[in-house]
């Protein structure tokens, strides 16, 4: 025990030298009363996130990946309720366990339960002390109850420790970090300029004004970040939006378009210039929509809260649309562990892999088939991308094959984006070769990129010249530069062109 420690208060102060202020116990109180109020309240921005995150896992519906729900506008300490979710979520099944052998959870705290279940965890596993609020006085009035059913859950299973009673869950690989810049307010230069006094920065060699950091980098709450210069987008995620590379000036339609990530990287593409039809069906996400519009600072897009099937491809309104994007709902199976879907009560790796057959995918891919034939419908487009986060076939080779037939019949042939990526579609048909797909083996997402182009359309962007080159018609329309001034696009120098070459395969 260490040593008391001598009671200075009452020294008397020598001569000529006054006495030592008194210490302030009330600032340490003020610090720890603070934490606790923090700690309160992203206890309870944690149990809400949990809340629809349990609800939408239970019935197969899901209202967001944790990532999505957890960083939305309205989650103030996103950091802390990250973790409290996350964790709750890992150690949920020894919760229940715990909290359903103490004999003393009652049906009161039903209404409350994932609360209880944040709380739960929070005490028994994190800080151990919460003194605020009505849940955190009941786990700490029964905390003790709950510790000794916990080593008797400990001893039945015949594990020395809590950690032996997690089930293994899927291995994670770090994965580099990928920001994509936001040129409609910012340069590349600029943000690795920024960037690069803090973290190692190289700039990607496919997408352009994609950046990549070292694996871990937390760039959440970086002004960067928060002001819209850049945005943590992965590198599958850009590369749709680069695929279709509407050019400056086009109408185009984002038919899915929520949370608004490929949206805006559109708009980018684009110097800011033409216009956007971003169609987002469900309410509340088409405010993650906005909010993510107003981020980017970009101007030409119109968000409209409906459904992209309704509307009328024949309506002169839409007459001069000239590109789509159609990432339309998926399993979303190319990104479970970046959804962190591991962590979710209903999962297994058996899930996993009979996905492809499951009536929810069959379910999926006829709406997926759908939509792509609506989209094909259009009179004027030149450039359809359909893109999913999905690894099964069903959602994607099989899509793309069912409507081959109805997109040649309107001109249209499978172009092949990004011609030097190595991983190609499964060869389950002609053609398959144009198709694209990214996977976790390449430190990615996995996502599944097609591309029609009009055939019209090809002729008139790729006429060889005399010497071999390609160059577009004498019709060429003439678009607006950043700077400006009106040039044909032929003669127009953009940073991004060798890079858009390419993903044209000129």
């Amino acid at each position: 025990m260490p040593p008391p420690l001598k009671n200075r208060s009452h020294a008397p102060a020598k001569a000529g030298q006054s006495r030592p202020p008194p210490r302030q116990p009330g600032r340490r109180m003020a610090r720890r009363d603070g934490g606790e109020r923090a700690a309160f309240f992203a206890r309870r921005e944690a149990a809400t996130v949990l809340r629809r995150v349990l609800r939408g896992d239970a019935s197969k519906r899901s209202g967001g990946s944790i990532k999505s729900l957890v960083f939305s506008p309205s989650v103030r300490n996103k950091r802390a309720t990250f973790a409290l979710v996350c964790q709750t979520l890992k150690y949920l099944p020894i919760l229940k366990e715990v909290l359903a052998s103490s004999g003393v959870f009652s049906s009161k705290w039903k209404k409350q339960e994932e609360l209880v279940y944040v709380t739960a965890y929070d005490i028994l596993f994190g800080q151990e002390i919460a003194v605020s609020g009505s849940v955190e006085e009941y786990i700490m009035l029964h905390k003790d109850t709950f510790r000794t059913a916990l080593q008797k859950i400990c001893v039945k299973r015949k594990v020395s420790n809590v950690e032996d009673l997690l089930s293994e869950k899927t291995t994670v690989k770090p994965k580099p970090r990928f920001v994509r810049v936001n040129t409609l307010k910012t340069t590349t230069g600029s943000v690795i300029e920024v960037l690069s006094k803090m973290h190692k920065v190289d700039k990607d060699d496919m997408v352009p004004d994609m950046l990549v950091l070292p694996p871990g980098t937390d760039m959440h709450k970086h002004p960067l970040v928060t002001d819209g210069k850049v945005f943590l987008q992965g590198k599958a995620s850009c590369m749709v939006a680069a695929a279709l590379s509407p050019k400056p000036g086009w109408k185009v339609i984002d038919a899915c378009a929520a949370p608004g990530n490929k949206t805006v990287h559109l708009a980018a593409l684009m110097n800011g210039e033409g216009s956007i039809i971003a169609c987002e069906l469900n309410k509340e996400r088409a405010k993650t929509l906005q909010h993510t519009v107003r981020r980017s600072g970009a101007n030409n897009i119109e968000t409209v809260i409906g459904d992209f099937l309704n509307i009328d491809s024949n309506d002169p309104s839409y007459a001069e649309v000239r590109a789509i994007l159609l990432d339309p709902s998926c399993s979303g199976s190319g990104i479970s562990t970046e959804r962190l879907d591991h962590l979710l009560p209903s999962h297994s790796i058996d899930d996993q892999d009979d996905g492809g057959s499951s009536a929810r995918i069959r379910k999926l891919s006829a709406f997926q088939r759908k939509a792509l034939s609506h989209a094909l419908s259009f009179p004027s487009v030149e450039r359809l991308v359909y893109s999913t986060c999905s690894i099964h076939q069903a959602e994607n080779e099989d899509v793309v094959s069912s409507v081959l037939p109805l997109a040649s019949s309107l001109g249209f042939e499978l172009a092949t984006p990004f011609p030097q990526w190595r991983r190609r579609g499964l060869p389950v048909f002609h053609g398959a070769e144009h198709l694209l797909r990214t996977d976790p083996e390449d430190d990615l997402e996995g996502f599944f990129i097609a591309l029609f182009v009009r055939k019209a359309a090809a002729a008139d962007a790729l006429e060889p010249s005399e010497d071999g080159r390609a160059l577009g018609r004498k019709r060429k329309r003439a678009c607006t530069t950043r700077s400006g001034g009106l040039r044909a696009f032929s003669s127009l120098r953009l940073s991004r062109m060798d890079v858009l070459c390419s993903i044209w395969g000129i």
